[in-house]
């Protein structure tokens, strides 16, 4: 199994202290946790891509940049690029360049994104914008792949032997289907043989269990081999301590300072109560050997072979927060990873193979 620590920098004031960072201290943050991240031994770094409130990830590219600049090892994710929202020539051009600065470290998630104040920054409607999804990835993975592109688009201007540049790194790119309540995205990521990461995240296990079935179902349907099938999955909050009880009593005033900020935003609370939200949400909240075994009672239902954590402290102090990462690493994820298997491919770069020369054929 591999990790991911994934932020989509939410800037808002803190749970507990009610104090909010300023922006540039927010986006310092980020970059620290990237660090942390690498430093502890997660397998990849993620930044979503919002253009609302209370975010300020609309320039996922750019960040992932800096964090590549950083690093050395950890892989990048985009979590997600909202394709329905971008020209999928320019979002090549920005990806193809991050692609080559990271050392072809990079993959994506995409998905059409959510919002109703996005929708109407980009001019998307809510009947437009699966298409606009599904054109744009098709733009997006001819380009990633041919020298020269011809397209028929509705969205955009239409391309006839079209160059664009630079050419990638990584042929092609491993892109990530973004899912959480849509069989839109499902299919999508089915048709081209793509795997698939839930957004498991707002509501109990069932209504994600059921999208990845019929994501299953689709891939056969188009003919794909189902031992290549790679699905990831999402946490809604994580806090390992060395007991439940230091656990839950750690992450309770969390927990009800974000009820409280739901209801007064209008949106709707799923979880009641913590012992709720620990028992059915897919938090991972608890000691080391809880952790361990909801990690597995989800991977049952959801057959995930990579997970996503918040790379944000969202509440906890920072020695809190390091210290739960810190057992996270030290005595979750060894067990999860001798128990669950990697994702059936290689985790690394997707290059080309080299050309077989003469000599190579008489091996």
């Amino acid at each position: 199994m591999k990790f991911l620590a994934i932020t989509l920098i939410v800037h808002r004031p803190d749970p507990i202290t009610g104090v909010q960072k300023s922006t540039h201290d927010r986006f310092r943050e980020v970059l620290e946790s990237a660090l942390l991240a690498e430093e502890l031994g997660f397998d990849g770094f993620g930044v979503g891509e919002r253009h609302e409130r209370p975010f300020i990830s609309s320039s996922p590219t750019v960040v992932l940049s800096h964090v590549a600049a950083l690093t050395k090892r950890i892989r990048l994710f985009t979590a997600v690029t909202t394709l329905s929202l971008l020209d999928p020539v320019r979002a090549y051009e920005d990806y193809a360049t991050l692609d080559h600065l990271s050392e072809g470290r990079l993959d994506l998630i995409i998905g059409k994104g959510n919002g109703a104040a996005q929708r109407a920054l980009f001019h998307v409607t809510p009947e437009d914008q699966w298409d606009r999804n599904a054109e744009s990835y098709a733009v997006f993975r001819k380009i990633w792949r041919q020298d020269k592109v011809t397209a028929d688009t509705r969205f955009r201007p239409p391309l006839t032997d079209a160059e664009v540049w630079p050419r990638p790194y990584q042929r092609p790119i491993r892109v990530w289907h973004g899912s959480a309540t849509s069989k839109e995205s499902v299919d999508l990521a089915a048709r081209y043989g793509d795997p698939l990461f839930s957004a498991n995240v707002t509501n109990p296990i069932e209504p994600y269990a059921e999208l990845i079935r019929y994501y299953r179902e689709r891939w056969e349907y188009y003919g794909h081999d189902p031992a290549r099938i790679a699905v990831g999955a999402g946490t809604a909050g994580i806090y390992v301590a060395r007991t439940s009880q230091q656990a839950l009593a750690t992450y309770r005033p969390i927990f009800e300072a974000n009820r409280a900020f739901f209801k007064q935003a209008g949106l709707p609370v799923v979880f009641e109560t913590l012992e709720d939200f620990v028992e059915r949400s897919s938090a991972l909240i608890g000691s080391p050997e809880q952790v361990i075994d909801k990690a597995h009672r989800y991977h049952e239902q959801l057959g995930n072979t990579v997970l996503h954590l918040h790379a944000d402290a969202s509440g906890l102090t920072e020695s809190q927060h390091r210290a739960s990462l810190e057992l996270f690493q030290s005595e979750v994820a060894p067990v999860l990873r001798r128990e669950i298997p990697d994702p059936p491919f290689v985790w690394g770069p997707v290059l080309p193979a080299p050309p077989l020369t003469q000599e190579s054929a008489h091996v």
